[in-house]
C-alpha cells in the first residue's frame, strides 16, 4: 500500500494547529477530503486504515481524528468507531445565520481598529484566493477565504468569540461546496472579497455590513440566499 508523504504543504501552515506537526498534517488532509466531499457524510473511518494510508501510528491518527471531532467534521462514538459527520441543511442554515450575526454585528469595532497592516493582509489573501481560483484548487481557495474572514474579525478584538466564527466558517464552506457544482465559479468567489476591502478602506460601515451580509448568505453574488427557503428546499 502506498504511503502518503508528510512533506509540508503551505496550506497546512494556514490552518490553526492544535497538535503535533505530523497529526496536524493528517488532520488537514482529512479536513480537505471532508470539506470537498471526497469523504462523504456517514463514511466510516478506521484508525488502522488511516495509519496504513499515512504510514504512521494509530495514536497519531487518533490525534487528528480528535481534532476533526472538535470541529464537528467527524463523529467519534465509543465502541462504534468514527464516521464523517452529516451536513444537514437546518444545521447549515443556523450556522450561516450565526456567522452573519457574529461578523456583521461588530463591524464598527473592526473599522475603528482597521489599519494599513489589516488591509495589506486582506489584499494578500485576496491575491492568494485568485491564484487558487486560477489553479481550480477549491480547497486552497476555501482555506484562504476562511483566513480572510478570520483576519478581518481579529480587528474587532473579541478573542472569546473568534472560535465560534472559526467553527461557523468551516461548516459554511463545507455546506456551500457540497451543495454546488464541482469547481463552482471560483474566480467570482475570490473577486467578491474585493469590494469588502474597498468598503473597509473607505470606512463605510453601512456598505461594509451590507456587502458582508450578502457575501455570507450566498455562494456567489448571483447565487441563491442559502439562509432562506431555497436552502430548505435542498433538504
Amino acid at each position: 500500500m502506498a504511503v502518503e508523504s508528510f512533506n509540508q504543504d503551505p496550506i497546512t501552515d494556514l490552518v490553526p494547529r492544535q497538535s503535533s506537526r505530523r497529526s496536524h498534517t493528517i488532520f488537514v488532509a482529512l479536513q480537505k477530503e471532508i470539506v470537498l466531499g471526497v469523504l462523504a457524510p456517514e463514511r466510516t473511518l478506521t484508525e488502522l486504515d488511516l495509519a496504513q494510508r499515512f504510514g504512521c501510528s494509530q495514536g497519531t491518527v487518533r490525534e487528528a481524528l480528535m481534532q476533526l471531532n472538535e470541529e464537528g467534521l467527524v463523529k467519534r462514538q465509543p465502541n462504534r468507531g468514527t464516521r464523517v459527520a452529516p451536513c444537514p441543511v437546518d444545521d447549515a442554515r443556523a450556522l450561516l445565520s450565526l456567522r452573519s450575526q457574529v461578523e456583521c454585528s461588530h463591524l464598527d469595532r473592526v473599522i475603528a481598529r482597521a489599519d494599513s497592516a489589516l488591509t495589506a493582509d486582506l489584499r494578500a489573501l485576496l491575491d492568494a484566493m485568485r491564484n487558487a481560483a486560477r489553479d481550480c484548487d477549491e480547497y486552497a481557495l476555501s482555506v484562504r477565504d476562511r483566513a480572510f474572514h478570520t483576519r478581518l474579525f481579529e480587528a474587532a478584538d473579541l478573542p472569546l468569540v473568534s472560535p465560534i466564527l472559526t467553527r461557523c466558517l468551516i461548516h459554511a464552506h463545507r455546506f456551500k461546496i457540497l451543495n454546488s457544482q464541482p469547481n463552482r465559479a471560483l474566480e467570482e468567489t475570490a473577486e467578491r472579497h474585493r469590494p469588502i476591502i474597498e468598503a473597509l478602506e473607505a470606512r463605510d460601515l453601512d456598505q461594509l455590513r451590507e456587502l458582508l451580509a450578502h457575501h455570507i448568505a450566498t455562494i456567489v453574488d448571483f447565487g441563491p440566499d442559502l439562509t432562506g427557503d431555497v436552502a430548505r428546499s435542498k433538504s
